[in-house]
């Protein structure tokens, strides 16, 4: 069992299965460059502000980079009997360097360390999640350039409402996933804060230069209480929720794919390299990966849900339960960065048909309120055209016909308002020109 930085205080040595279980270094081992890039900006401003010697300074910089170069590629494993990826590379440098590599922790603690790290490592994750929100934005902009002109049925409450376009229904997702876009952004800029600096709870008694730090990291300022620069987890819970309502808005999605792609509508089909079959039944062509973008949505949701409960009773500052965060919020990124990557080939290479989605809209009296709205046109009041239209709806399904082949003369009866021109006026096109054009 590796040393612990803790050593000195305690006379026995942790029991192997208590140490298991303390140990954080399966989950945290990913924020190695995280780790290192603190270290490093830790130990040039040490250096700087003289706390440490430059020769020390150079040393910790030497050995910090030759470690960071050997884990990239792949010549140094992580050693798992480590608590965790701190003491592992806090310990690895010293091996190297001796004396100067036990220096590096001066003035900092795991605390704020812990949390500049986490800060950071999210904060790349950020970045990513841009690009593939982007690239699913930009998977149903292909089908909307490849259908412009499809017109389909629009539902309320699943039901057939009214006449709208292929393209319309999509940019409503790429409108979700827009303000998607926003609120990662906004989560990031709050989220670029250092922590470092703020040491356990109290900051330090050494002369540091907290700037400096936020210099070299990138961060935009750093945390005005030190007990909150430990204790905060606030960016954790505010990208979790990010991600839910992104996982909300592609389950959303996923399930009119599934419904869409489905015998009962038929109105895309999905490619057989996004699809899979069945094990039994040789005619089955099953959406498992919208299937399971939907599932997931539920995974991310308990992830948040584990981060609000861990933090919601916790007194300052830093208390042992915030090691949970990492497993949640972890596990919440890379899920729906995952989904993102599933969503966007499978809404590219997705086949719309625009036959059967036009069958579909010219079945369910969608024009309804159209045929209202000539009345309405004509001077009648809205509620007294509403009256008229929905009995002739009903003179409709008695007949088994549709408001674009009810005769003329039905028309007339039920209103001399009621001319020729009524036809043009309710055709699917009409309808849909005069609301998307």
């Amino acid at each position: 069992m590796a040393e612990k930085l803790w050593a000195g205080r305690f006379t026995k040595q942790t029991d192997q299965a208590a140490h298991d279980f303390n140990a954080s270094i399966a989950v945290d081992c990913r924020m190695w460059r995280e780790d290192i890039a603190g270290s490093l900006a830790h130990a040039a401003m040490l250096a700087k502000q003289g706390i440490i010697t430059p020769e020390d300074g150079q040393a910790i910089e030497r050995g910090l980079l030759e470690i960071a170069t050997e884990l990239e590629h792949g010549k140094l494993e992580i050693d798992m009997t480590f608590e965790d990826i701190h003491s592992f590379i806090e310990s690895e440098l010293t091996a190297r360097i001796g004396e100067a590599g036990k220096r590096l922790h001066t003035g900092r603690s795991r605390n704020d360390q812990v949390a500049t790290d986490l800060r950071l490592y999210l904060r790349g994750q950020c970045d990513e999640l841009r690009v593939e929100i982007e690239a699913v934005i930009a998977a149903l902009q292909q089908q909307r350039d490849a259908h412009p002109d499809v017109i389909m049925p629009g539902y309320t409450h699943l039901q057939r409402a009214q006449p709208i376009l292929f393209a319309q229904h999509l940019l409503a997702y790429q409108e979700m996933l827009r303000r998607d876009i926003l609120r990662v952004n906004d989560c990031q800029a709050r989220m670029n804060v250092s922590p470092l600096g703020s040491g356990a709870l109290a900051g330090t008694g050494y002369p540091i230069d907290r700037a400096s730090t936020v210099s070299a990291l990138g961060f935009d300022g750093y945390t005005a209480s030190t007990l909150d620069g430990v204790s905060d987890r606030d960016f954790c819970m505010e990208l979790a929720a990010v991600l839910s309502i992104i996982m909300v808005h592609l389950s959303r999605l996923c399930e009119e794919l599934i419904l869409w792609c489905s015998w009962e509508f038929r109105f895309i089909e999905l490619d057989g390299a996004y699809t899979t079959g069945s094990s039994m039944m040789p005619q089955k062509k099953n959406p498992d990966l919208a299937e399971l973008i939907r599932g997931k949505s539920g995974r991310v949701f308990g992830d948040l849900t584990a981060l609000l409960t861990m933090m919601k009773a916790q007194p300052l500052a830093y208390n042992k339960d915030m090691q949970e965060d990492k497993p949640a919020i972890f596990d919440a990124v890379d899920t729906t960065r995952v989904c993102l990557q599933a969503a966007a080939p499978m809404l590219a290479t997705m086949q719309a048909k625009p036959e059967q989605m036009r069958r579909a809209a010219a079945e369910g009296f969608i024009n309804a309120t159209d045929c209202a709205d000539y009345l309405v046109a004509r001077g009648m009041p809205f509620r007294t055209a509403y009256k008229i239209v929905g009995e002739l709806v009903a003179q409709c399904i008695a007949a088994d016909c549709t408001l674009e082949t009810l005769p003329l003369a039905q028309y007339q009866a039920a209103n001399e308002l009621f001319t020729e021109d009524i036809y043009a006026f309710v055709a699917l096109e009409a309808c849909v020109q005069r609301r998307f054009s």
